[in-house]
């Protein structure tokens, strides 16, 4: 496994209890970074930080649909440190079915956490890396994103949603040593595919030419590059790791 020298660099993992965030977050504990992971699972949250064991690892319980809860955590992270890099990983996928028979409610509160809390997160943050003119912003977003998974328009829509965004910030901040990408995985075996119908990850994999699942240190693997000085040209930009499904 290649390290990259993240030391005394701060990073923020959103969504960092489980899943893409918490295999991140462990990777950039590997690689020498202090990490804040940000998660509103308080119980999962505590169980990883005890788990881990790590002097470096902090937590915060943070709703990030919430820009007040946001917005504190930040204030309260920068009165004694500084904010190198941020991974907006919190999300969810949401029910598989048809756009018409969409709950309202279930529609919008994927747009909130996937959309709304990427952004919500990004407006507190990126302040502070202006200040210091340094920052590393890395997205999840999904290939799903990319291409439109039938009966995940929710979940397709918040994440294309993502991908805009991040093109959009990262030409906002690209005159200053601020890097903003997004990467888009296929399907990897976390929690979230149990929100999903088992016929709905059959058809996903089907869509692999590899034929399998992306593994989770594959990604890391991604976003410790991008999250690190030795990304200092590439911003704005989409990163595939889709296992070659996505056609562009």
């Amino acid at each position: 496994m290649n390290r990259f020298n993240l030391k005394k660099k701060i990073a923020i993992v959103t969504g960092g209890a489980q899943g893409f965030g918490l295999d991140i977050s462990k990777r950039f504990l590997k690689s020498g970074a202090k990490v804040i992971i940000w998660d509103n699972d308080e119980t999962e949250i505590k169980k990883i930080v005890k788990k881990i064991k790590n002097k470096n690892l902090y937590k915060q319980i943070v709703d990030v649909t919430d820009p007040e809860s946001v917005e504190h955590a930040v204030g309260k992270i920068t009165k004694n440190m500084k904010i190198d890099i941020l991974v907006n990983s919190a999300g969810i996928t949401g029910s598989t079915t048809e756009l018409w028979k969409y709950d309202y409610e279930e529609w919008k509160k994927i747009v909130d956490i996937n959309l709304h809390g990427t952004f919500n997160c990004c407006k507190a943050v990126v302040p502070h890396m202006i200040k210091k003119n340094y920052g590393r912003i890395v997205n999840i977003a999904s290939v799903s994103g990319k291409d439109g998974n039938a009966k995940a328009s929710a979940y397709s829509s918040s994440k294309a949603g993502v991908i805009a965004l991040t093109k959009s910030l990262g030409k906002e901040l690209a005159n200053k040593n601020i890097a903003v990408n997004v990467v888009t995985p296929a399907g990897a075996k976390t929690r979230i595919l149990n929100q999903m119908s088992k016929e709905h990850v059959k058809r996903m994999l089907s869509k692999v030419p590899r034929a399998r699942f992306l593994k989770l240190n594959e990604l890391s693997s991604m976003v410790c590059w991008l999250s690190s000085g030795e990304n200092s040209f590439s911003t704005a930009a989409v990163f595939d790791i889709s296992g070659g499904r996505s056609t562009y």
